[in-house]
């Protein structure tokens, strides 16, 4: 085996076009601050911890959502399921207000919350570090809730798919 080292360019490229092959839940992540509900969809979420319950959320430090979200100390992390593909779309526009347009949106702790997503986890943000271009925020669990009848919105190869009609799809 050959010890190589790809070039910057190279490797921005190959991570890009392999983190593109990795299916991944669409994740609406949102807050309020100052009166203005801010919100981008997401899907470098993660659970951190059970005790406390805990999240990790992943944003770019360019995103709108991103200082908002630092000064409010509070967020939602809204797991977008089938049925929300609309909310999807809309939060991928310009105008941070408009991407509420659609939606069935309530506030609970302070933040919005999508009521009929898959889950929505309310969180206050118990620490943040930087690395790279993204700020990784660990959020503590104010609230969180279930839909049991939902299947997860996913993200594969720039496309949103229907895991629940994937091939060979078997029950484990």
């Amino acid at each position: 085996m050959t010890d190589s080292v790809q070039d910057r360019a190279e490797l921005l490229s190959a991570f890009r076009d392999a983190m593109r092959h990795v299916a991944a839940t669409v994740y609406a992540v949102t807050t309020m601050h100052e009166g203005q509900r801010y919100g981008i969809l997401a899907t470098a979420v993660n659970s951190l911890s059970f005790d406390p319950p805990s999240l990790l959320v992943c944003i770019n430090r360019n995103a709108s959502v991103h200082d908002p979200l630092f000064a409010a100390q509070t967020f939602a992390v809204n797991v977008l399921g089938l049925g929300n593909r609309d909310v999807a779309e809309h939060f991928m526009l310009p105008d941070a207000e408009s991407r509420f347009s659609v939606g069935e949106w309530e506030e609970q702790a302070g933040v919005p919350v999508l009521a009929n997503a898959q889950s929505s986890f309310v969180c206050r943000m118990a620490n943040c570090h930087e690395f790279g271009t993204h700020s990784v925020f660990i959020g503590e669990l104010l609230a969180a809730k279930h839909r049991q009848d939902a299947t997860p919105l996913t993200y594969f190869d720039r496309h949103y798919i229907d895991i629940s009609e994937a091939p060979g799809r078997s029950e484990v």
